[in-house]
């Protein structure tokens, strides 16, 4: 489990390339072959300048172009006048501790996202 905390994104940055993540949390779970799951749960700048939640699946891309990873199960939550920063966060991390619980196989996830499986040499 790896976790990190961007102090340097704390106050919104503006423009800028790719989103600011400001909190992290990336679980990964690695197999023969390179093969690559990760579980998600982020705290994030959107555009506009709200903070979101957002809580993916990442699996390793095994397409014919290589995208390198494809987000399965998408969660994003943007914080505001419904919603706040800690439901958000609460919600996000009741997702990550569900998938935890199933099985950590890439090719399921992939699956159900209709993704194609690894190819094994």
């Amino acid at each position: 489990m790896h976790g990190e905390w961007a102090l340097e994104h704390a106050a919104f940055p503006g423009t800028q390339l790719g989103t600011p993540i400001v909190f992290g949390l990336d679980v990964v779970e690695h197999a023969e072959g390179g093969d690559q799951l990760e579980f998600l749960l982020q705290v994030v700048w959107t555009d506009p300048g709200q903070l979101a939640v957002d809580a993916p699946v990442n699996v390793a891309c095994w397409c014919e172009s290589d995208h390198a990873t494809h987000d399965v199960d998408p969660l994003r939550i943007v914080v505001g006048e419904e919603t706040s920063l800690s439901d958000a966060f609460r919600a996000g991390a009741a997702r990550l501790t569900a998938w935890l619980a199933d099985p950590h196989d890439a090719d399921r996830w992939r699956a159900r996202a209709g993704l194609p499986p690894r190819q094994i040499n």
